[in-house]
């Protein structure tokens, strides 16, 4: 695995499992599991082609992460401000409330989160902010996962490094708009090394 470049598949990695030499070390790394829902899935609008694999992918990581895990859901805001408004206005069937089925995560996460695991749900692009904090930490390494790259992602990935996280992005637990979204979401949070470090798997 490099920083750098897709390095091809290999075997879940963690404290506890095989990996390469060069894997990070994510012992005290959380993993955070961004928007997992079924807005991103199925003919939505929002849907990322990828989905699927994503959640294979990071399925794949749970047990790596035990007690070391968060989820996070995105929401539309009960009364859009500002620049939201616009944006409703361009995507009216997502102008729905938090606890509609649109917005509910998908299994494996639903069960995870009915096991325990803590969830912050925002009505934001990015995650980073008070409730993933008092998870996590001020400054703790995150493990991002999820979708779609090039937003939620990536929005997540600039604000925590900003605010100190150390910050790792699993490539192939992570699904974009389409696959050039995806790839031009990464490469553009590679410009942020070292602060963020993006591995095409653990």
């Amino acid at each position: 695995m490099t920083d750098d470049a897709p390095s091809g598949p290999g075997a879940p990695g963690g404290p506890d499992a095989p990996g390469r030499a060069d894997a990070p070390d994510t012992s005290d790394a959380w993993l955070v599991v961004i928007d997992m829902q079924r807005v991103f899935t199925g003919d939505s609008p929002w849907a990322a082609p990828r989905y699927a694999e994503a959640s294979l992918a990071v399925e794949r990581l749970l047990p790596h992460f035990a007690g070391r895990t968060v989820l996070t859901r995105f929401v539309a805001p009960e009364h859009p401000a500002g620049a939201w408004q616009p944006y409703y206005r361009e995507w009216p069937f997502a102008l729905v409330p938090d606890a509609d089925p649109l917005y509910a995560l998908t299994e494996p996460f639903t069960a995870l989160a009915t096991d325990g695991a803590p969830v912050v749900t925002e009505p934001t692009f990015g995650k980073w902010g008070t409730g993933l904090r008092r998870v996590t930490g001020d400054r703790p390494h995150l493990v991002l996962t999820g979708v779609s790259t090039d937003c939620c992602v990536l929005s997540t990935a600039l604000a925590a490094a900003d605010a100190g996280a150390r910050v790792t992005v699993v490539a192939e637990a992570c699904a974009g708009a389409s696959d050039d979204d995806h790839a031009r979401a990464l490469a553009a949070m590679r410009l942020y090394a070292p602060l963020v470090t993006v591995v095409d798997s653990l």
